[in-house]
């Protein structure tokens, strides 16, 4: 055993009481992770940056031979936890589970500054778990959009106080819609025709406000397939920025929340149309495991998780409902959270190959990481970059005319990447539920 400070020690001990000692021991060292790992590849197969090296890490911090210092947080930290070691891991490792324990045991135990410390309380506990001060936000830039200020803050030379990232995201983000559209929301809708299916539809908070109209558009395809939908009032955030940000109480308070919001409805799936969210709140399963009262409410939750394209395919909306766009090149970015959490990969290509009018071309690594992975891009902007980069030479080399995704998080990361290439005159990302409602005429 090694020397250790005191708040170290204390690490450490957090290790010992709340890891999952069997888990970490599932890990054969067997290397197959490697390959699908975008850190481990893009930092030069460095060990410490792949997931079994994170994981040996772990185990190391557990048993006492290492000290949980700045070097193990900041491997734990560049991992973009897209998990996409867990589909090729022959033991089954949850490595995902593994690393949000990890950094909630740092997070808890780190000195943050008090900026810091008010900026995480601001956003963690004022902004996301509150969906009418999400609203206000957002409808904040969209004052900022359509005020004129936007067009002034460029002319004048005021981005450029920011990083280069940050004034190409700025660029890139969607056209916010109008604060009262946002504040009136439908509860329920019923099926154009016959309903096949009841479903209720987990709205999101950013994609309830920025992203409103992709919502909108699937309602109206949930409509067409045949599903009564119900829009749960009181759902809210589904805590997936908590969780994966060391604030798991926050996560298991917003997940309480949701389970008992829709619970109310007893729609037969529960559809969600961002990846990261989806995948999030499958794993309420886990997240509430040792919860006496919402272990078997959770299981029950995630039991019924569908994402949008798997829903449509399965009630063969693309077989039943004519769809047709102008002549276009289509490719596809995986969701890392929807093909390695959920589950679902072939779905949403199915349903853009049955739009007439696409010539679909699958991109090289399109189920590895585009960088965004949540608040990714804006803490480890470097590495976010970096993989982004490599991703649109995949972009480029398929020729594609659109880029189809299915988070909100990869669509922005998208549209990034096409203006940080210069193709915004040639190349538009959009997400599937919209390219689908366009199809539909």
């Amino acid at each position: 055993m090694m020397e250790m400070t005191a708040r170290e020690k204390s690490i450490q001990e957090a290790f010992q009481e709340r890891m999952d000692e069997s888990e970490l021991l599932n890990c054969m060292r067997c290397g197959f992770c490697l390959p699908a790992c975008p850190t481990y590849i893009e930092t030069g197969f460095d060990e410490t940056h792949s997931p079994r090296g994170r994981i040996a890490l772990m185990k190391a911090v557990y048993d006492g031979l290492i000290a949980p210092d700045q070097e193990v947080e900041h491997s734990l930290n560049v991992c973009l936890g897209c998990r996409a070691c867990e589909p090729v891991c022959p033991a089954g490792v949850q490595y995902g589970h593994l690393l949000e324990e990890a950094r909630d045991i740092f997070n808890e135990h780190h000195p943050h500054s008090l900026p810091v410390k008010a900026l995480r309380k601001t956003m963690f506990d004022g902004l996301f778990p509150h969906q009418k001060r999400m609203a206000q936000a957002v409808g904040l830039l969209g004052f900022y959009q359509k005020s004129g200020l936007q067009t002034v803050a460029r002319k004048i030379g005021f981005m450029n106080l920011f990083p280069e990232s940050l004034r190409q995201m700025e660029k890139a983000l969607p056209e916010v819609p109008k604060h009262r559209r946002m504040k009136s929301r439908l509860q329920q809708a019923a099926a154009s025709e016959t309903t096949i299916a009841k479903v209720a539809f987990f709205s999101g908070c950013l994609m309830d406000t920025m992203f409103l109209e992709t919502n909108d558009a699937t309602i109206k395809l949930l409509q067409k397939a045949g599903c009564e939908i119900v829009i749960p009032e009181n759902q809210g955030c589904c805590g997936a920025l908590h969780g994966h940000s060391g604030e798991k109480e926050k996560a298991k308070e917003l997940a309480r929340r949701n389970i008992a919001a829709f619970e109310k409805t007893e729609a037969d799936y529960i559809i969600v149309n961002a990846g990261g969210c989806g995948a999030f709140l499958m794993d309420y399963e886990h997240l509430l495991k040792d919860d006496p009262e919402y272990a078997e409410r959770a299981r029950q939750f995630s039991a019924k998780m569908k994402d949008i394209s798997q829903i449509l395919y399965e009630l063969n909306f693309h077989e039943r409902v004519p769809l047709q766009v102008t002549q276009q090149v289509v490719t596809y970015q995986d969701s890392c959270h929807l093909r390695n959490v959920m589950r679902t990969a072939e779905a949403p290509r199915v349903l853009m190959q049955a739009i007439a009018g696409v010539e679909y071309r699958e991109m090289e690594k399109a189920d590895s990481c585009c960088g965004s992975a949540g608040i990714y891009n804006l803490v480890q902007p470097e590495m976010s970059m970096q993989i982004l980069d490599h991703k649109m030479e995949k972009v480029t080399a398929t020729k594609a005319q659109t880029i189809v995704t299915a988070n909100p998080g990869c669509l922005l990361q998208m549209k990034l990447g096409i203006e940080r290439e210069g193709l915004g005159d040639q190349v538009r990302a959009i997400h599937i539920v919209d390219l689908l409602l366009e199809a539909c005429g």
